[in-house]
């Protein structure tokens, strides 16, 4: 006990004296003011620690027992601050570049049990059927109450084509459902474009990684040189978009603003307080823009559909996002492990905090599909006998009034009628402004 005890002093000075080697404290850190060891906790630590390694039912080595209390302290902190481990902090850093392995799932902790942020564009998830929102009870045969998070994404790991049973909770169905699923070597393309009815930009982005701005920045570019008089709108889809690298989030936004604030960051460290700015390289400053969200769409999502919405420089439809104001810093420790802690929120530039409150959109559209309805056929001029023929073309019927449409993609659909709304009010102001000069020359 009196070794366990002085280990525990020793390792809590040795933390101190990282910041005593001079009056100011180190670089990033907070400035706290000293305060005494609590004395009482350290004793039931050390006391409980040992009581663990000579009593528990099974032999349990000291390096373990640390690390599950290494875990348990930055448990008890919030969902993103975590411990990573040398595989762990490994698959972070594949994932921000774009490559890693799973299932293509975004999850976090909910009750006890793992909630999907999102699922991940053309990943097993995603194809699957998994969805927002879902929450998983059981991996394969095992309950994942009591399975922390690193360790349930640990299970949901595996070699690609090896299969994984997900039993879930939907919001909507009377009892669980089993989906299972095929691991897959996971490689994320953040940006996706296309022209849409030759004259809308499409741009899709699945995740914000090192090189989105850079790549988004690109697919416009292009979409633009190639159709120099036909562009009329951007539709910007951020849904099930489950964040991503902060600087990547500032390059997005910058690519349609093209002055002031873009966000700003909060925290007790001295580098926390950061405002990131708009710059004059902008690529499309006033082209009409409407940005897509769901509940799927978090963190780097946000920030930019916030500035955008702050700027008053896109519309954004939708439903409300995920709601994570928090902004992580990756700490390494020895080069194999690290520490991914909350350092700071970040804030829109009107000072929104979007924690646990999220994005509102201004034109709400939940998704879901719209049939047309059926009408039944009306008698025309057309039908009646002996009726004058057009002159263009004789008899000409017109499109198949007794044909269904669906549109799978219901808010995508509402977005493109936003921005042909905003393209005819456009053309009627400049026809008016054609026609009705300020001064006329008699």
């Amino acid at each position: 006990m009196p070794r366990l005890l002085a280990l525990s002093f020793l390792l809590l000075c040795s933390v101190s004296l990282a910041y005593a080697d001079g009056t100011a404290p180190v670089e990033g850190e907070a400035q706290v003011a000293p305060s005494r060891l609590p004395l009482e906790q350290l004793r039931a630590f050390s006391e409980i620690f040992e009581r663990i390694r000579t009593s528990y039912v099974e032999d349990v080595d000291d390096k373990t027992l640390l690390e599950n209390a290494i875990h348990g302290m930055l448990g008890g902190l919030d969902p993103h601050s975590s411990y990573l481990g040398k595989e762990d902090f490994q698959d972070l850093k594949n994932n921000t570049s774009g490559k890693f392995g799973g299932l293509g799932i975004e999850v976090g902790m909910e009750d006890g049990f793992i909630k999907v942020v999102s699922p991940i564009d053309d990943t097993p998830a995603q194809k699957a059927g998994i969805q927002a929102g879902d929450l998983i009870i059981k991996l394969d045969k095992t309950p994942v109450k009591g399975l922390g998070l690193s360790e349930a994404i640990e299970k949901m790991r595996g070699d690609p084509g090896s299969p994984i049973k997900l039993t879930i909770l939907r919001e909507g169905e009377n009892k669980p459902l089993e989906i299972t699923i095929k691991r897959a070597e996971i490689k994320i393309t953040s940006v996706k474009s296309r022209l849409i009815d030759n004259k809308f930009a499409y741009l899709r982005i699945t995740q914000f990684q090192e090189n989105t701005g850079a790549d988004l920045h690109k697919a416009l570019q292009k979409m633009m040189d190639d159709n120099p008089q036909l562009l009329n709108g951007i539709i910007l889809d951020l849904r099930n978009n489950p964040g991503g690298v902060l600087d990547a989030a500032v390059a997005v936004s910058d690519v349609f603003i093209d002055d002031g604030l873009i966000v700003y960051t909060k925290g007790r460290i001295a580098n926390a307080d950061i405002r990131y700015e708009a710059t004059v390289d902008t690529l499309a400053p006033d082209l009409p823009l409407v940005v897509l969200i769901n509940g799927g769409s978090a963190s780097a999502s946000e920030i930019v559909a916030g500035a955008l919405q702050d700027h008053k420089r896109a519309i954004i439809l939708g439903t409300l996002s995920f709601g994570k104001g928090s902004v992580q810093t990756v700490l390494p420790l020895n080069g194999e492990h690290a520490l991914k802690l909350t350092t700071a929120r970040y804030f829109t530039p009107n000072g929104r905090s979007i924690q646990a409150q999220g994005i509102k959109p201004d034109v709400f559209v939940p998704q879901g599909k719209f049939t047309a309805h059926k009408e039944s056929r009306f008698y025309k001029e057309a039908d009646l006998k002996g009726h004058l023929e057009n002159g263009d073309e004789a008899d000409k019927k017109g499109d198949d009034a007794d044909g269904k449409t669906e549109v799978e993609d219901y808010q995508l659909q509402q977005g493109l009628n936003m921005l042909t709304g905003m393209q005819l009010i456009s053309t009627s102001f400049e026809e008016e402004a054609t026609q009705s000069p300020d001064a006329v020359t008699p």
